[in-house]
């Protein structure tokens, strides 16, 4: 069976576009090519218009810059002449040379007048010989100008203007002179504009564009076009700052717009080209660069283990949810576990000691809060279960944004260091004791003397009873206890009289701990008051105390602080040895300072004082004025009271001697 040819009419269409991409990237590429060929020349073109108003503004600021310059040196030049003119010191040649001198330091001046203040000329520029001229020759802006200058006091440019006889505009400089209140006249210097142009505008410049000084009017003052007029495409303005006038700086170029390159196609290939080139040359550089970073990483890295392993402070960093994220070596020494029991762990951590587990749980909710104390002692427990005592410093940790993602702690262990302070304590202790003991040595004769009263007395009144009733028991009388009593009692008043002596030097020499507590002072002048009173009747000095009654108590060690009034008084009454008995008093007195919460204690003598060599060296160790002293005595009193956290200071008595004072805190303050 055949089948019938099919008909042309019946065949599908051709679908020319039915892939569109196959058409339209190489057309979307070819007018990539062609737009980038027709904007690289215009983009070019406008660069370099760019560039060159930008040079030209840069060219015409230094210019500017270069005009101020030059004209500062000037006013500078006749703020100098003005005041050796004001001083007198300068004869009429004198003058004359320094004003020839001006007209020398630049072209652009053509002359300098002083003018007296009715306007006469009383120095000129001009020859030496010529009379001064009856009139100055001056404008009716230069006039005004002076006159501005004399009531402003400082110095004013004139307006431009044509002197009478010229023909090119200029501008004069108006410096007063004043000698005190005293009006003297002014400095006129007188500047020829298009001089201005020819001798401070760079010939370089000139070639390129050409210069016009307008003046507020935009009317041309000056102008100086060395290579033609200029076309008006690059043209920049600018206002030379000089007080009293405007005066503006016109550059304008004698360069024409730049032009697109002859052959577009060419110059682009060649671009892109280049481009390509450098693309690649920056793709290789990049990679150089990168592998180079990267093994200057790797280096660091070794170099900052190395680093961290070998210090003895321990570092511990954590993040902002407290999570531990790095620990080094030395850390894990400190607290005796290994990193990965650590790393990544959150509180409460395994070195946290029960003891003070409740400031762990406050520090560590202040971290959370995003507050930490920077520096701050604690505890830690090894995993031994040894206590050591660490001292640790905590930082921010920040990214390279500036963000923070942390805390960085720095650990030391401070074991060795509370062991010091426990000898040095100790020491101290012991110290005080030797200094208490050596005190009772010195005053040991004064005490045998001091009892011997006491016991004296209580035998001559037991004697007296005794006598009483033996008479009695021989008369066969009834005994009379009326007698006996006051006898009696007066015995007892003595044997307490002696055992208070007793029990203040038992407590004065009785090793103890320090113990600080709520104590007045006048308690603690009661309970030295009798070793105090021994040293001054031995030596005849007069005892004084200003104890207010509403003074508060402090918070101190009554043992130590007995020992320093006991030293301080002692010390007081040796230094009143030579003076005459009438002039030997010692005061103690006390005051509350409310605003440093502080009670203040003095020790007034008036005795030979103290000379300025030996304060010096008052409170050293070992130092001592005395041929049998220790020269401690004063180093354990400052010593006791910077262990209160007060201090002890000396100054010389207007009445002659010394006045120590000693601060201690007062109790209930902050």
């Amino acid at each position: 069976m055949l089948r019938p040819m099919p008909n042309a009419t019946d065949r599908p269409p051709r679908l020319h576009f039915a892939n569109p991409v196959r058409w339209l990237l190489p057309v979307v590429l070819v007018l990539f090519f062609l737009a980038v060929l027709i904007w690289l020349p215009w983009q070019a073109r406008q660069m370099e218009s760019s560039e060159r108003q930008e040079q030209l503004i840069a060219d015409t600021l230094w210019v500017e810059q270069t005009i101020r310059f030059q004209l500062g040196r000037h006013e500078e030049a006749m703020r100098t002449l003005s005041g050796e003119i004001a001083a007198g010191h300068l004869s009429p040649a004198q003058l004359h040379t320094r004003l020839v001198q001006l007209l020398q330091t630049g072209h652009e001046i053509r002359r300098v007048l002083w003018l007296t203040p009715d306007g006469a000329v009383a120095a000129t520029s001009e020859a030496a010989g010529a009379a001064p001229a009856a009139g100055s020759g001056l404008g009716p802006a230069s006039l005004a100008a002076a006159d501005h200058a004399r009531r402003a006091r400082r110095p004013v440019y004139s307006q431009p203007e044509i002197l009478p006889g010229g023909s090119k505009p200029g501008l004069d400089y108006h410096y007063p002179i004043y000698n005190g209140e005293h009006y003297l006249g002014s400095l006129v210097a007188h500047y020829a504009l298009s001089t201005v142009l020819d001798e401070l505008v760079p010939w370089w410049f000139a070639q390129d564009n050409q210069i016009t000084l307008l003046d507020r009017d935009d009317k041309v003052l000056a102008r100086r076009s060395a290579a033609g007029a200029g076309h008006g495409v690059y043209t920049h303005k600018r206002a030379l700052d000089l007080p009293g006038t405007s005066v503006t700086l016109v550059t304008d170029s004698v360069k024409s717009e730049p032009r697109l390159l002859p052959n577009l196609l060419v110059g682009s290939v060649i671009a892109l080209s280049l481009a390509l080139l450098w693309s690649l040359l920056a793709l290789w550089g990049h990679i150089s660069r990168r592998l180079a970073a990267e093994g200057a990483l790797r280096q660091q890295m070794s170099f900052r283990t190395a680093m961290e392993n070998s210090l003895v402070t321990g570092l511990r960093a954590r993040d902002l949810e407290g999570r531990v994220t790095y620990v080094n070596p030395a850390f894990c020494q400190i607290v005796g576990y290994p990193p990965e029991e650590l790393v990544g762990k959150l509180p409460p951590m395994p070195y946290w000691a029960p003891e003070v587990m409740t400031e762990y749980q406050h520090r560590f909710a202040g971290v959370l809060a995003g507050n930490v104390t920077p520096q701050f002692e604690t505890i830690f427990q090894r995993a031994s279960g040894e206590r050591v005592p660490v001292l640790i410093f905590e930082a921010p940790l920040v990214d390279n944004n500036g963000k923070q993602t942390g805390w960085m702690g720095s650990i030391l262990d401070i074991s060795d260091r509370k062991r010091i302070e426990e000898l040095n304590r100790q020491q101290e202790q012991k110290l005080q004791t030797s200094a208490r003991l050596a005190t009772m040595g010195e005053l040991a004769s004064m005490l045998a003397h001091e009892l011997n009263q006491p016991l004296a007395a209580i035998s001559s009144y037991t004697t007296g009873a005794l006598n009483v009733m033996a008479r009695a028991e021989d008369s066969g009388q009834p005994l009379d206890c009326g007698m006996l009593k006051p006898a009696l009692q007066q015995a007892g008043a003595q044997a307490q009289r002696a055992g208070q002596i007793i029990r203040s030097v038992h407590e004065f020499v009785k090793k103890r701990e320090p113990e600080r507590r709520e104590v007045a002072v006048q308690s603690l002048l009661d309970g030295i008051e009798a070793l105090i009173e021994l040293q001054a009747r031995q030596s005849y000095v007069a005892l004084q105390t200003d104890i207010p009654a509403a003074l508060p108590p402090v918070l101190a060690d009554r043992v130590m602080i007995e020992q320093v009034l006991l030293n301080l008084t002692r010390n007081g009454i040796e230094s009143m040895a030579q003076v005459p008995p009438e002039r030997r008093l010692l005061r103690v007195r006390a005051r509350y300072d409310a605003a440093a919460a502080q009670v203040a204690v003095e020790v007034i003598d008036q005795g030979h004082g103290i000379p300025d060599d030996v304060a010096e060296r008052l409170f050293a160790p070992f130092f001592s004025t005395k041929a049998e002293g220790m020269g401690m005595g004063l180093s354990i009193c400052r010593t006791a009271i910077e262990f209160h956290g007060g201090t002890l200071v000396h100054k010389p008595n207007p009445a002659g001697g010394t006045i120590f004072t000693f601060t201690l805190p007062a109790a209930g303050a902050p």
